[in-house]
């Protein structure tokens, strides 16, 4: 388990539901096809497509959120002071239309984080 990734509930049922693993969705964080605003205020949506005979796109929705321990067994000692919280992941059928991109400056934080 990474100190640098939160799951929320959901997000782990939708891996489970697409049949995606944690290592597909950190590669996708990492190097994403297209990165766009998400729906939700302060977040990043991110997208890369999926290697089938059909087209579709694999997209998750993350934040940039500040590391808080929910218990002192949960990440006590930690040392980064953000972590990339996943909200959710999905499978989209085709090529979707583009949406807002990120501006430069917040790609950048992004990237010197992640």
């Amino acid at each position: 388990m990474s100190d640098k990734y939160f799951w929320t509930v959901h997000a782990r049922l939708k891996l489970k539901y697409y049949g995606l693993s944690e290592s597909r969705i950190k590669r996708i964080i990492h190097f994403p096809a297209r990165t766009e605003e998400g729906i939700v205020e302060n977040t990043v949506a991110v997208m890369q497509p999926a290697g089938s005979k059909r087209y579709t796109e694999i997209w998750a929705m993350y934040k940039l959120a500040k590391r808080r321990a929910i218990s002192k067994f949960q990440m006590p000692n930690s040392k980064t002071k953000k972590i990339i919280k996943i909200i959710t992941v999905w499978r989209y059928p085709g090529k979707s239309p583009a949406r807002n991109p990120i501006p430069a400056e917040v790609l950048k934080e992004i990237k010197r984080f992640i």
